[in-house]
């Protein structure tokens, strides 16, 4: 059987629920609509460390990143690890990574397993960005997610049309400090965009939401965000629902643009004559909080942090318009892009192929419950350090109050703390129910649980909890 091509398409804090595909109340994305309607969408696909290096590495890898190495945004990426882009080099693929990279660079960190890579310094520019394209330094006029399309689309077209490819097409958008393009740029003036309904939420016996985060729209957001004084006059509550509406318009506006340039890609693949033959993936690498909890930013385990966008098109293997509910996971990718190239999965990788579930199977002991873990104890947003477990009706978590990671010499005032969520009852996971005595079984057999993913992953916990 002819082996696929695959086109990984990933953005940078693209939330699914601003996709109109997951049934956003805030936006339309025909194009990436066009990739769900056209093969499936998963509705529990989740990241195991909600902040932007660490998934990178775990994507690349199939690691957890106490195995990979990047627990935190200050690690460095080792390019001498194993990687999916080496193994199907070395397989015969044609390999590409073009836009955000965020593994650092500089020697040991360049992308590796790569015929071609032209990666974004950093967070890199909206505007006018700087590349490094293989080792050598230029830059572009334009807007960064078109210009990652354009050298995408010509890559595709300058392949060996003979060999299968592999395309990593990472869009720095819809990043802070949502800087739309010119098209985009007055998209929603004349609308308010619906708020959500945890946007008040008061942070009631959750103390490490409460006293941690820095991320409140109505404190957090800087200048640099809303790019304007907000009116005179203003209510505090007005005040926050004003900068809500800045924040949201310019990160919808980048999304928007994003969409755009996925439905150049795929247009591509189909002047190409090639559509048939490719998998299509589209995800992000975490989601994000959209004025959720009154939060922007991720990092907590919290559903719209956790939860990562992911739909993918292959016509050859995967029923349009279908829907998969089993639990997917971002150090699933790698061993999903192997097995469908024909190549055994190494037995270091930690995740399974998804493709029995492309297939629309649900393999006989399939994972029902899914371990997470945040490192980066107070630092920047001040999210605290916690580990936890998602099954498909609870989630559990602790806050384990360790420096470990952390950029900022923060004192910690606040002791550990533990997080029961009942997700059938609690959705918006406004009620922390971990002391309630009628989950007092729940709790137990979620912390077994807990322990034994831990163990499963090789994850030995800094802090050894209590209760």
């Amino acid at each position: 059987m002819k082996r696929p091509n695959i086109v990984f398409i990933m953005s940078d804090d693209h939330a699914a629920h601003a996709m109109s595909c997951y049934g956003s109340r805030i936006n339309q994305t025909p194009n990436l609509d066009r990739i769900a309607g056209e093969g499936m969408r998963y509705d529990n696909c989740f990241c195991t460390n909600s902040i932007c290096a660490p998934s990178r590495a775990t994507i690349l890898t199939g690691l957890y990143n106490h195995l990979n190495g990047v627990l935190t945004l200050g690690d460095r990426f080792d390019g001498s690890r194993q990687t999916v882009s080496k193994l199907l080099q070395q397989a015969g693929y044609q390999t590409a990574i073009i836009g955000k990279w965020h593994l650092g660079h500089g020697g040991v960190s360049d992308p590796t397993g790569f015929d071609y890579w032209s990666v974004l310094p950093g967070q890199g520019d909206y505007r006018n960005p700087k590349f490094i394209e293989m080792g050598e330094e230029k830059q572009y006029e334009g807007y960064v997610t078109d210009i990652i399309t354009d050298h995408s689309i010509d890559w595709i077209q300058k392949r060996d049309k003979e060999r299968p490819f592999f395309l990593m097409c990472h869009h720095k958008a819809p990043h802070r400090p949502w800087i739309p393009d010119e098209k985009h740029a007055h998209l929603y003036e004349d609308v308010d965009i619906p708020e959500p309904p945890t946007f008040n939420d008061d942070y009631s016996n959750r103390a490490a939401a409460a006293e941690a985060a820095i991320m409140r729209i109505e404190r957090d957001l800087k200048p640099r965000d809303l790019k304007m004084d907000p009116p005179e006059g203003l209510s505090d509550q007005e005040l926050k629902s004003w900068k809500y509406q800045r924040y949201i318009k310019d990160y919808l506006r980048c999304v928007a643009s994003i969409d755009d340039n996925v439905g150049r890609l795929l247009d591509t693949l189909d002047t190409e004559g090639v559509a048939d033959d490719t998998i299509v993936v589209y995800t992000s690498d975490q989601g994000f909080f959209l004025g959720d909890h009154g939060w922007f930013d991720k990092r907590f385990m919290y559903e719209e942090s956790l939860r990562m966008p992911f739909i993918v098109r292959y016509p050859k293997e995967i029923k349009p318009g279908t829907v998969q509910e089993a639990m997917a996971l971002n150090v699933d990718f790698a061993p999903t892009f192997l097995d469908y190239a024909g190549l055994s999965v190494p037995e270091e990788m930690q995740g399974s192929s998804l493709r029995p579930l492309m297939q629309g199977e649900v393999p006989d002991g399939w994972r029902t419950s899914m371990y997470y873990r945040y490192w980066m104890h107070l630092s920047e947003h001040g999210v605290y350090a916690h580990y936890g477990l998602r099954t498909h009706d609870y989630k559990l978590i602790y806050y384990y109050a360790d420096a470990l990671g952390a950029t900022d010499a923060i004192d910690d005032p606040k002791p550990p703390e533990w997080e029961l969520f009942d997700l059938q009852r609690d959705p918006y996971e406004m009620n922390n129910v971990y002391a309630d005595p009628a989950y007092a079984d729940t709790v137990k057999r979620l912390t077994e649980e807990l322990y034994r993913l831990q163990r499963e992953v090789n994850d030995a916990p800094y802090v050894e909890p209590v209760g």
